[in-house]
């Protein structure tokens, strides 16, 4: 009996230990992030949740999630596009509700159904899929997009709500698609590495009665390392209500970023990575 309690214990401390919700980006999921260095914390909100996004036991990009706001700040991946279909599957985070809930992105009808979670429980802790019914002028944006990952099990990861916000349909369809699909394509020619952080800034206005922020603007920094081991960098901003996009430098960003939050000088990569 002995024993089996000690087990008991040692497994429960073993899964406590695969938390995707971590304390440090540093620490648990750094290979997403150029020379390990995630955004200092001029973006970080009041309730942060620093989630390595797990799917089928392995870590395919890191998420900085807002709680109150139930939005993603930011997420951060490696740009390695390949063809596929479009996964359907959304998923969420369980570990939002508690560290003792799976350490990987579940369906919610897995989780009410197998682990004795309640709506309730689900929807207190994070945006579900009941937030982004209706809408309109609206759908569910990803941040980090499937496209930009190599094969099935990679780009599903990317279907988890914590890696969606509320975007203007016409700029999802349109001018960001674009830049997703044909500018990225472009200006990673000749990158060895594509380190890419892309985020969203709180809005004013909330969908699903209040629950879910609807963010004022959608940007994307990159820095790419280069064969020839230099580096290169780039970034864009869209206001979330006009289908345009503006390509700027990674600084011109950081400047923007640092007067649209109206706190600390804004930095998203280590200092080796280009500003200019």
């Amino acid at each position: 009996m002995l024993l089996l309690l000690l087990l008991q214990i040692s497994g429960s401390c073993l899964w406590l230990g695969r938390s995707e919700v971590v304390t440090s980006f540093e620490s648990s999921c750094p290979q997403f992030f150029f020379k390990e260095t995630p955004p200092n914390e001029a973006l970080e909100p009041n309730s942060p949740a620093r989630i390595c996004q797990r799917y089928k036991n392995q870590y395919y990009f890191a998420t900085l999630y807002d709680r109150d706001r139930r939005i993603p700040v930011y997420s951060a991946y490696l740009y390695q596009p390949g063809s596929g279909k479009r996964p359907k599957t959304w998923m969420v985070e369980p570990q939002l509700m508690g560290s003792v809930y799976p350490s990987t992105m579940e369906r919610e009808w897995t989780l009410l159904n197998y682990f004795n979670v309640t709506s309730e429980q689900l929807s207190k802790s994070q945006a579900v899929l009941k937030d982004y019914k209706n809408l309109t002028g609206l759908n569910r944006g990803h941040l980090n997009p499937s496209g930009h990952h190599p094969d099935n099990s990679s780009r599903t990861a990317t279907f988890t709500l914590t890696n969606i916000v509320a975007q203007n349909e016409k700029l999802n369809g349109g001018a960001w698609k674009n830049y997703e699909q044909q500018t990225m394509i472009k200006e990673t020619q000749g990158c060895a590495t594509t380190y890419v952080v892309v985020g969203a800034v709180p809005g004013n206005n909330y969908i699903a009665n209040g629950r879910v922020n609807k963010p004022s603007h959608l940007w994307s920094g990159v820095c790419c390392e280069m064969d020839n081991d230099e580096r290169k960098a780039w970034a864009v901003i869209a206001e979330n209500d006009r289908n345009n996009i503006q390509l700027i430098t990674l600084g011109e960003l950081e400047e923007m970023l640092t007067k649209l939050y109206g706190r600390d000088q804004v930095s998203l990569f280590d200092r080796d990575c280009p500003r200019e």
